[in-house]
């Protein structure tokens, strides 16, 4: 049964537009129980299963969807103390990408997190999209981790036809904050 569901939405997938309208409205809800059934999306945001089992259970995960339950984007974060989360996992379909779907689950999970929380924390490689994409979602540097993808994965990563070693952190105050 699981694997027709996959199929249909796999279907689906491939004749979405991916622009929100009234007919095709678009929803972020929380993941609770089957994290593990959306891993195809989070692989996306960090290819290595192993690290994804690091977080995934005591992170709390969202999915953004249209009204067919097509999942279109992943967001994994985790409650690193003193009023600080950190995103572990964003990660849009690439038939998605583009449209501003991860801006639009950072900016729902600041709306979501403002009274509990003051400031969300994103590691990422040193890829110029990529950083581009936090600094125009409000994010600042913050830290640098080197060697963390030398360290942490059994294969290279490569973005942008690049090699990534230091893992760069990026952060952006909550809305409100505590």
């Amino acid at each position: 049964m699981k694997e027709n569901t996959c199929r249909q939405a796999a279907k689906r997938l491939t004749e979405y537009t991916g622009q929100e309208s009234e007919a095709n409205p678009i929803r972020i809800l929380p993941v609770t129980t089957g994290k593990k059934l959306y891993l195809p999306l989070l692989l996306i945001g960090d290819e290595q299963e192993s690290m994804i089992d690091r977080y995934l259970d005591r992170g709390e995960m969202f999915v953004m969807q249209d009204q067919t339950a097509t999942p279109i984007a992943v967001a994994v974060v985790t409650d690193e103390g003193d009023g600080t989360l950190e995103l572990k996992n964003l990660a849009v379909h690439p038939h998605f990408q583009r449209k501003g779907h991860g801006r639009r689950m950072i900016a729902h999970l600041c709306e979501h997190y403002k009274h509990r929380f003051h400031t969300l924390l994103a590691g990422t490689g040193d890829s110029r999209q990529t950083v581009s994409f936090y600094q125009n979602c409000g994010f600042a540097y913050s830290h640098t981790v080197p060697g963390f993808f030398l360290k942490n994965y059994d294969h290279p990563i490569i973005e942008d036809g690049k090699a990534l070693k230091d893992m760069v952190y990026f952060k952006r105050r909550m809305a409100d904050g505590r």
